[in-house]
């Protein structure tokens, strides 16, 4: 019984003696520990800043053709108008869908009326109708094809914004009645990831008057 509980004694010192050898070991003590400890941390930087700033998402149906297809994966800029920036005229913008709010739907599309003026669609043109009540009309040359029908907005409400697809004919947008909130906004679109042969900088316009 005796030899028994001496071998046992002898493993458990054994045992407790290890982490002491490993560290007093060549190899312990050569091996880049602090290095890799440092690009671990500096991954999980990393990671977290690009979480926080960009975000991956798919163009769904045809409503943006011909700037973006059905299936095309952009890279939005979830930054563009936090800390004082604001959507500008010709942004294309991922939102929150305003008819599925509480489901993971997002929408994209491209701002065209600001917060205080009035949009109108006539003769296959888009004008916009300012607080003062002058009119201009804007100059779209992206666009596929003229608008049909005639449109006339109510006053776009602050910190809301008005907004169309580029394939006019063929879009679900605030002609419906609703107009994108600010904080609806996930952000801006930045850069076309896929497929492969569309990779670049997302069609971002700045629209103005026509001359």
């Amino acid at each position: 019984m005796s030899t028994l509980s001496h071998y046992f004694s002898t493993i458990g010192s054994s045992i407790k003696e290890l982490p002491a050898k490993i560290r007093a070991s060549r190899l312990w003590r050569e091996f880049p520990w602090r290095d890799i400890l440092v690009t671990i941390i500096f991954t999980l930087i990393v990671y977290c800043a690009i979480s926080f700033s960009l975000q991956n998402t798919e163009v769904t149906g045809p409503s943006m053709e011909p700037s973006l297809h059905n299936g095309e994966r952009v890279l939005i800029n979830k930054l563009a108008y936090r800390f004082g920036g604001e959507p500008q005229r010709g942004d294309i913008i991922v939102f929150i869908s305003p008819e599925q709010p509480e489901g993971d739907v997002s929408y994209v599309k491209r701002v065209i009326g600001l917060p205080g003026e009035r949009v109108k669609i006539e003769n296959g043109y888009v004008y916009i109708i300012q607080a003062d009540g002058t009119e201009i009309r804007l100059d779209e040359d992206y666009l596929p094809q003229p608008m049909l029908g005639y449109y006339v907005s109510g006053v776009i409400p602050e910190d809301h914004y008005f907004v169309l697809g580029d394939n006019r004919n063929n879009s679900a947008d605030s002609r419906h009645g609703w107009t994108v909130p600010k904080s609806d906004i996930l952000g801006k679109a930045w850069i076309v990831i896929w497929p492969p042969s569309e990779w670049g900088s997302a069609p971002n316009q700045k629209v103005g008057a026509t001359s």
